[in-house]
């Protein structure tokens, strides 16, 4: 996962396959609410079963079932939301938060054991004292659980991963690049897959991908001779004015032509340039 930038408290993460995306830590007004929807939900559980337990023996409740009870929810029950409800609570669900993994991950039962085990820490002083000034204070707004567990509490609607789009009118903005030698039907096939999946890879794994095939199409290029060399993404950032509807850049943009000096990847974008209207 890469560190944000000092003006951003968003996280660039990666899955295995090199799909990058980015996540939105939610901060302390978002989280503190969220909590105190939990807070209340718990309560109104503990009242709910003292009622029905009390109407069904129509006797009084053993203290010791009560304390049980509430045991129970203090320690599992966002355990049990975590695991079972993709790491939603009911008062997370309702502020659209979600508990994952720093990589973005869904978080895991040892995971989720721990960040509500360290719960009680954070509030030994009292109020959650502790809790609050590592939340304040940290890059991903962190309490102490998150610290020990490796999670974060981000927002939804916003961290999620992008999917590929059949669109390719941004190609429009490099330069074409004539490939060596004539292009098989299947070959170019394969180079539009690439140049609809490239805003969805990060840059190591975009020039990984695309330096076996560039390499055959430029003699002059072996496959590890394309690596250290940078490419459109590390260059230029997506377009600002096509978006998704979960704030997401759907696009590469580029002022300036790619040349063989920008990667394999940005190789690969000019040929699928220059013939991405015949198919």
């Amino acid at each position: 996962m890469t560190r944000p930038k000092e003006d951003d408290t968003s996280f660039q993460a990666e899955t295995p396959e090199g799909i990058g995306y980015t996540l939105y830590p939610a901060g302390l007004c978002a989280r503190f609410c969220a909590y105190s929807i939990d807070t209340l939900f718990q309560w109104l559980l503990l009242i709910v079963f003292f009622i029905i337990y009390y109407f069904a023996l129509n006797a009084a409740v053993g203290f010791w079932i009560i304390m049980l009870v509430r045991f129970a929810l203090d320690w599992f029950y966002h355990v049990f939301f975590d695991l079972f409800f993709r790491g939603q609570s009911p008062g997370k669900r309702i502020f659209g938060l979600r508990v994952v993994n720093s990589d973005g991950s869904p978080v895991g039962a040892g995971a989720s054991f721990i960040r509500n085990l360290i719960r009680f820490a954070d509030g030994f002083i009292g109020l959650y004292l502790v809790a609050f000034l590592s939340v304040a204070a940290s890059r991903g707004f962190r309490r102490p659980g998150d610290w020990a567990a490796g999670t974060l509490v981000i927002y939804t609607w916003q961290s999620q991963i992008p999917r590929p789009s059949d669109r390719l009118d941004w190609l429009s903005s490099l330069a074409p690049i004539l490939p060596s030698r004539p292009l098989s039907f299947e070959e170019k096939q394969g180079i539009l897959m690439f140049a609809r999946r490239y805003p969805l890879l990060g840059a190591a794994r975009a020039n990984e991908i695309a330096g076996p095939l560039a390499a055959s199409l430029q003699s002059q290029f072996s496959p590890g001779a394309w690596e250290g060399r940078n490419s459109p993404r590390e260059e230029r950032n997506p377009p600002q004015d096509e978006k998704d509807g979960a704030g997401r850049q759907s696009g590469v943009p580029g002022d300036q032509p790619f040349d063989l000096t920008q990667g394999a990847s940005g190789y690969l974008l000019g040929i699928a340039r220059s013939f991405a209207g015949e198919l």
